[in-house]
């Protein structure tokens, strides 16, 4: 009996393991291997950071893993931090970003200060700690990437809102993606949350900006719908807001505020950069050409012989209801005359001459 039950523990716990979710980091990449005994996964975001743990649920954080890697005598410590989709990675990667940084090519996006690597990929963010960082090391960790979970579905899609911040004068790595409140109010929007009202919906875009006076903000809040930017906008309008002279400008579902230390010109130049674009998609794919669709051809074609046999019957009934029709009203003066059934009779018999 103390036999089967050790069997039965065991065989719980291994299922068990074998249910549990696989984590993100792969145990090998570009030579690098992976540490075992450094393993360390969680579902609390405050594993992955405990300060700005609200600010990652915002995100939809649902586990972290980290580990050491090492290579001939080198180490890496990784952090990887998935997230419910893309939107989520993105997001906490643009609230992470840091101006300083370089921009890299690793994953989707990518950014390295010193001895630091942050970019993520999907809906993975990666932060890595290397001793001494080169050339060399963004060739692996694009291998790392390479070797990250792929997702084939929506939640691999990233949200298109950042891309309508406009270009001229902004800075690098100064653009942030938010979808609530606390990231809203640690990274200094200077809009509050209720005035935005992220329960409706709400997207926020921001970036800082270069001005002939020093520096300025654009805040781009996205909502479903033009009639609820309407009125939020003029909630926003109508607050009073502190810091600076605030300008504002509903384009669609988008409301544009642009605050800091600008010139009036200048502030409406950069919202006249942003402009709602409808993006129209069809609802069921196009009809495949003929020469694709032989069963459409073939049904085409039967319809057309039964068209044409339907119209000669049509045209043959009337034209000959028509005869009778006209007979009856007219006889003998319109079709059936006698002097146009006459006929030139040959009386070929021999006995006649």
């Amino acid at each position: 009996m103390r036999f089967i039950s050790v069997v039965l523990v065991l065989g719980t716990v291994a299922s068990a393991q074998s249910k549990a979710p696989a984590g993100p980091l792969p145990q090998t990449f570009s030579g690098w291997r992976i540490d075992a005994r450094s393993v360390k996964a969680s579902k609390d975001p405050a594993a992955a950071d405990a300060t700005d743990a609200p600010v990652l649920k915002e995100y939809g954080f649902t586990d972290v893993e980290s580990a050491t890697y090492s290579r001939n005598g080198r180490k890496m410590q990784i952090k990887a931090a998935r997230f419910s989709d893309a939107t989520g990675a993105f997001g906490a990667f643009t609230y992470y970003v840091q101006p300083q940084m370089q921009v890299e090519k690793i994953g989707d996006r990518a950014a390295s200060s010193n001895t630091r690597i942050l970019f993520f990929k999907g809906n993975i963010l990666i932060d890595v700690s290397v001793e001494h960082l080169s050339a060399m090391s963004g060739a692996d960790l694009r291998s790392l990437a390479d070797a990250l979970p792929r997702l084939t579905n929506e939640n691999g899609k990233l949200p298109t809102l950042p891309a309508n911040l406009p270009l001229q004068s902004l800075q690098r790595n100064t653009s942030r993606y938010i979808i609530g409140p606390e990231a809203l109010a640690r990274l200094g929007v200077p809009i509050p949350a209720q005035l935005i009202d992220f329960s409706k919906s709400a997207e926020v875009a921001t970036g800082k900006y270069r001005s002939s006076q020093g520096e300025a903000s654009v805040i781009l809040v996205s909502y479903p719908t033009p009639q609820i930017a309407r009125e939020r906008m003029d909630a926003m309008q109508a607050a009073g807001l502190t810091g600076g002279p605030f300008y504002f400008k509903r384009t669609g579902p988008y409301v544009v505020a642009v605050n800091g230390n600008i010139p009036a010109d200048e502030a409406q130049s950069l919202l006249a950069s942003v402009n709602y674009d409808a993006d129209v998609m069809p609802l069921q794919p196009t009809k495949p050409k003929p020469g694709e669709d032989r069963a459409g051809f073939v049904f085409a074609l039967v319809m057309l012989c039964v068209i044409a046999v339907l119209a000669a019957l049509v045209f043959g009934f009337a034209f000959g209801g028509i005869r009778i029709l006209a007979n009856r009203m007219f006889p003998n003066r319109v079709f059936s005359r006698p002097e146009s059934v006459e006929i030139i009779r040959l009386d070929l018999r021999q006995g006649d001459k």
